[in-house]
């Protein structure tokens, strides 16, 4: 997975609630056998019309915010069924950080899972921070992930993240490279089990 460390770019407002993921990813984009394309089908319906032109009046066609790094994100955000997929598009498209006041749990972990960081923040920041970036001439933030904030010229809001969750996002660690990076202490583990049970061998 790619480090996050500190990132600045634009974000987007996203405020609707209970945006779900097939919203997020419809279905007819699951059915690759790779994840190639993935970013054409990110909320698809809501930035292409019936004839796949896009549509102006949506927020990530507009030319302030279709670079967008960040979403800030209505409540419950990622509910529905539990398509990976999700995820892959938002990162396809560029998307590094989600903020929001609450996610799908199994959403949450599949963006943990592989590289997403998904902010929580209280209601009444999460309202700040969608009316600023709201603005063109205001819709560019920096998260620091070491110190925990997200920042902008006259803002500084500090949010809280599962530690274990922290250091794979800054080390750019997946499951698979947590447990690589205890790989001396797993083989050594192992010796010695192996020299107590020496018939396991």
């Amino acid at each position: 997975m790619a480090a996050f460390t500190t990132v600045e770019g634009i974000a987007a407002p996203l405020p609707a609630a209970n945006i779900d993921t097939d919203v997020i990813m419809p279905k007819q984009f699951l059915k690759g056998i790779d994840r190639s394309g993935l970013d054409r089908g990110l909320l698809h319906d809501l930035r292409f019309d019936d004839g796949g032109l896009p549509r102006s009046d949506f927020i990530l066609n507009q030319p302030a915010w279709n670079a967008a790094s960040f979403l800030v994100v209505g409540d419950n955000f990622g509910c529905g069924s539990s398509r990976e997929h999700a995820v892959w598009g938002l990162m396809q498209y560029g998307v590094r950080a989600l903020i929001g006041t609450s996610y799908a749990g199994i959403f949450f972990d599949n963006c943990a899972r592989n590289g997403l960081l998904a902010i929580t923040l209280p209601p009444a920041e999460v309202a700040t921070l969608l009316a600023r970036v709201a603005q063109a001439d205001s819709n560019r933030l920096t998260i620091d992930l070491a110190q925990q904030t997200i920042t902008a010229a006259d803002l500084a809001i500090h949010f809280d993240i599962d530690p274990l969750r922290k250091q794979a996002l800054l080390l750019g660690l997946d499951a698979v490279g947590q447990t690589l990076a205890l790989r001396d202490d797993i083989l050594a583990f192992q010796e010695r089990h192996f020299e107590t049970s020496p018939w396991l061998r």
